[in-house]
């Protein structure tokens, strides 16, 4: 049932991930060893996560639990379970394409949960997308999943650690395709849905956004390209004029220097391979992967199933932890930006 939680500590739904792989152990580990001021749900199959814990040796009082109110602010070791059944056991390492449903499932609950206002955000640990996919689903990732569910005409993608932000104006495109991707309109979404969010929910007031040029040295005054000179230029004139405080377009390869990003918020690369290295460089393993642009919060970590890691007790559970902070840092904002 659908319940107001405007005056109430968030409440954070986890889903389970792959379940072959490493989400069950991130989530065990990092619960057991933090406390979080927030109510977590973990939406797991009860007897995965606990035969997962016996096989990492961690000692977690699981707690089925179905219905929010019965969920208590998180405190080590206690870990909330709201049960979602899996097709068949699943042991760590072995991917088994039966339990693909499950996952699915996890994760439309989770946006469900949001949409209805039972939960405040929702933290993804990695999914396999290969094994989803031969279910005859096409899954291209939670990113589009969530944007599918919450019917969001478009979204963002931001990977953030507690130095840096970067939002991206396309994703996943082959570099052949991305000049004839930059558009005006592509820009003035991506750059206004990113200046909202950051107000709403990282509660900045008023953003400061470096933008990347597409070509080097931004084009070198159209010598090296005219991308920034007929389109990035004249659609950031415009965006300026209505208000956003937009620093670019910037050569790249100076735009991820102290003297740029300790006087802005985020910074906006054209294409995935642009700005993501250096964030990924700088804070790999403790960054985040969030979603905007949606009527919900989603955050993630920023690795993917670790198969081989499974089980082991070897997986690192510093993004996790991120992605669970920031999701209640962003749900405390939200909150605080409708009053």
């Amino acid at each position: 049932m659908a319940q107001d939680l405007s005056r109430e500590t968030p409440v954070i739904a986890i889903t389970s991930g792959e379940p072959a792989g490493i989400g069950p152990d991130i989530i065990l580990s990092a619960l057991k060893e933090q406390s979080f001021d927030a109510r977590l749900v973990v939406l797991a199959d009860i007897r995965l996560m606990e035969e997962r814990a016996q096989t990492l040796g961690v000692s977690a009082n699981i707690i089925e639990v179905h219905q929010t109110v019965d969920v208590r602010s998180h405190t080590k070791g206690n870990i909330y379970v709201s049960p979602i059944a899996l097709a068949e056991p699943s042991k760590a390492g072995e991917l088994n394409v039966a339990n693909a449903p499950y996952v699915l499932e996890t994760l439309t609950q989770a946006g469900r949960g949001c949409l209805e206002k039972q939960y405040d955000a929702i933290v993804t640990p990695p999914v396999h997308k290969g094994i989803l996919c031969e279910t005859g689903v096409h899954f291209s990732g939670h990113t589009e999943f969530f944007q599918a569910q919450c019917q969001s005409p478009h979204v963002v993608m931001m990977l953030a650690t507690e130095a840096m932000k970067v939002a991206l104006v396309t994703t996943h495109l082959p570099l052949k395709d991305i000049s004839e991707a930059i558009t005006e309109e592509a820009i003035r979404l991506v750059t206004k849905a990113l200046h909202l969010d950051l107000q709403e929910k990282f509660g900045i007031e008023k953003p400061r956004i470096l933008v990347c040029g597409l070509n080097p040295h931004a084009g070198e005054d159209g010598h090296l390209g005219r991308e920034e000179i007929e389109t990035i230029t004249p659609t950031l004139d415009a965006l300026r004029q209505e208000g956003l405080d937009l620093i670019g377009p910037l050569p790249a390869d100076t735009l991820f220097t102290p003297k740029y990003l300790n006087n802005a918020d985020c910074a906006l690369a054209m294409y995935h391979d642009q700005g993501l290295p250096v964030l990924k460089y700088s804070g790999f393993g403790n960054a985040v992967n969030i979603t905007l642009g949606l009527p919900i919060i989603r955050t993630s970590v920023d690795h993917g199933t670790a198969i081989d890691l499974a089980g082991t007790g070897k997986a690192n559970n510093g993004s996790l932890k991120v992605a669970i902070h920031h999701a209640i840092n962003m749900a405390n904002n939200t909150k605080k930006f409708s009053k």
